[in-house]
């Protein structure tokens, strides 16, 4: 039980101490660790841990080599990971069949297993340490921090990475202290619109009440995004000490975790931090003999978009319907059951103790004039490098993309990258060298929001994209305005029109009008920020949006109702295979015989195609295209 100041300097001092003997080889062994995020697990990290614990249990070298978990590596479309300490060693895309390889050559003859290391593109070199991959050279990590390093289940370890550390530092100084290094960092909400985290705080702590709360928002809602969970999965007591540090500066006891319960391994990772808190004694009561206590609780959320927004979750909090609250009041001034509440999300909080432990100037000496930090973002679709990446403010939309990111597949062209998801706006390739930043985004048509960012590449219908997130944002509008509730209904049927190929130069006029409505009067930050994928797009690829309604085309081949197979009769080998696998039989061979060719084509009946794509998946000659 760590219940004085002292006693944490101690133990810190202590668990420092084991944490770098283990990632040096001081301690006389070797640690294998796996990457225990979702993705990996879901690819069977947990099989390809107990493979090894089985191997090395029977060459007799438990005592010589432990083996464990860590959270989220970052880079996902190379998981599952296997990390070997003190050598640094990164292996890849390891599955269960590669373990008695990696024991055997590694573990016992301290042989690399090459084919396992990452092979940087760029140079074709093999590449064996994590930190020589360009995936993570730019990269700078503070909400990050221990994500991937630690055993999210240890405290120790955490405590041997610096946490609790900030903690210490604010329970030294006076609330108003804590609140002037946190305005003096300067950071801003990383869950939405960037407001300043310290102002928040400064509203709650000035109004005068006997309970206040501090809630953390890990309902993560948008398509795509995955950095709240892969925190809480990686280094849950730092967002933990974040929610305490808040706590602490405006006079809250209790502080409530609502978290998507499609997070499992997050909220069983949360539990298991909180109860080993408490048994140290660094959570409850009289924390560190200096009168502050402090309580977490834990609530689930059932999936609902719409809880995002900060009165909504508050309502579900409560056991009631997640539906938002006019404002004002804001929730610093009447929040959860009507007291003073501050919101901040999973990976603002996450930042704190980096503030508390480093100093403000060190958090505010990274990114822009009015974006300081870091930004933590879920990098996925036509990209290379899919993952989680953390940069530094100000890096520009080309370094995400090409440098981190590893460019577009295939030899594509990059066509739009969707930041901010379903709020957010489609920016195209004459912003590549924009700086990354909470003002400069949402100039150029886009916004921060979560850190969603979905990359598009030149077969991607703009269209399209439009009516997927209008299709999510009807599907999770909670009904309560009319604005949203109807306005979004009639932008989806509008697009729905357009994609089908039956659209008018009106629909466009309609579609415009109605995106100034819904904005303008909707009830919560879902409705209002509802038409940006629509208004990005027309304003860039407004050209798509008229090839759909005049010329019946859509010119990315993607939108059905405007596309037709045909088969080339001059490159078709007359195999059949195309016409084996179709589910339509509507390929039938025709009386042609190409020059030089044996067997006659085959030609596609476009009345009976029902465009699934078979044909051009089975073809081997490239015979098939959509036109």
């Amino acid at each position: 039980m760590i219940n004085s100041t002292e006693t944490l300097n101690e133990h810190i001092h202590s668990c420092t101490q084991s944490f770098e003997d283990k990632l040096s080889g001081n301690d006389g062994k070797r640690h294998v660790i796996l990457c225990g995020g979702t993705g990996c697990l879901s690819n069977n990290s947990k099989e390809i841990q107990a493979k090894f614990e089985q191997l090395i249990a029977e060459k007799g070298l438990s005592d010589k080599i432990s083996v464990n978990q860590a959270g989220c590596f970052g880079f996902c479309s190379q998981g599952p990971f296997v990390k070997l300490y003190p050598e640094n060693t990164l292996y890849r895309l390891v599955s269960v069949d590669d373990v008695e390889e990696i024991v055997e050559s590694d573990i016992v003859n301290n042989t690399i297993v090459e084919r396992l290391l990452y092979v940087e593109p760029s140079t074709g070199k093999k590449v064996s340490k994590q930190e020589d991959i360009n995936f993570y050279k730019k990269q700078k990590r503070i909400a990050l921090h221990g994500c991937g390093v630690i055993n999210p289940e240890d405290i120790h370890e955490a405590l041997g990475m610096g946490a609790f550390q900030g903690l210490r530092r604010a329970l030294s100084m006076t609330q108003e202290q804590v609140i002037n290094e946190v305005l003096a960092s300067g950071i801003r909400g990383r869950g939405g619109a960037g407001f300043p985290s310290a102002r928040k705080w400064l509203f709650a702590y000035n109004m005068d009440s006997d309970e206040k709360y501090v809630v953390c928002n890990g309902d993560e809602g948008d398509p795509g995004a995955f950095m709240d969970r892969s925190i809480l999965e990686g280094n849950p007591l730092a967002v933990i000490e974040g929610m305490m540090i808040a706590g602490y500066a405006i006079g809250a006891k209790n502080g409530y975790f609502y978290v998507r319960a499609e997070y499992p391994i997050a909220v069983n990772r949360l539990r298991i931090a909180i109860k080993q808190a408490e048994e140290m004694g660094l959570l409850g009561d009289n924390i560190l003999g200096t009168g502050f206590s402090f309580h977490c609780h834990l609530r689930l959320g059932a999936g609902a978009f719409v809880c995002g927004e900060e009165t909504a979750l508050l309502n579900s909090i409560e056991g009631k319907r997640g539906m938002p609250r006019p404002r004002p009041p804001f929730p610093a001034v009447k929040g959860l059951w009507e007291q003073p509440t501050i919101i901040n999300n999973v990976e603002t909080l996450a930042c704190v103790p980096f503030i508390l432990r480093e100093g403000a100037g060190e958090f505010a000496k990274v990114g822009t004039e009015n974006s300081k930090g870091t930004k933590v973002f879920a990098l996925g679709g036509n990209v290379n490098n899919v993952g989680l990446v953390e940069v530094p403010m100000g890096t520009t939309l080309r370094e995400l993309i090409f440098d981190i990111g590893g460019g577009i597949p295939n030899g594509k062209k990059f066509k739009a990258i969707q930041t901010g998801g379903p709020s957010g706006g489609c920016l195209t390739e004459e912003f590549l060298d924009e700086p990354i930043d909470f003002d400069n985004l949402v100039a150029k048509g886009s916004m921060m929001g979560s850190g969603g960012a979905i990359v598009m590449d030149e077969d991607t219908c703009m269209v399209d994209v439009a009516k997927f997130y209008m299709e999510f944002i009807c599907d999770e509008s909670c009904g309560k305005c009319s604005p949203c509730r109807i306005g979004t209904k009639r932008m989806l049927e509008i697009l729905t029109r357009i994609t089908d190929g039956q659209g008018t130069m009106k629909d466009l006029e309609d579609l415009e009008a109605l995106s100034k409505t819904v904005k303008n009067n909707s009830l919560c930050a879902l409705g209002q920020t509802a038409a940006n994928p629509v208004n990005s797009t027309l304003a860039h690829f407004r050209d798509e949006y008229l090839a759909h309604i005049v010329d019946k085309k859509c010119p990315a081949h993607i939108c059905k109702n405007l596309m037709e197979y045909h088969i080339d009769e001059e490159k078709c080998r007359g195999c059949g295979l195309c016409a084996k696998n179709c589910p339509a039989e509507c390929i039938e061979r025709t009386d042609h015989i190409p020059e030089g060719h044996k067997l006659a084509s085959f030609r596609i009946n476009t009345e009976k195609c029902v465009k699934c794509g078979s044909c051009i998946a089975t073809c081997r000659l490239n015979a098939i295209e959509k036109k």
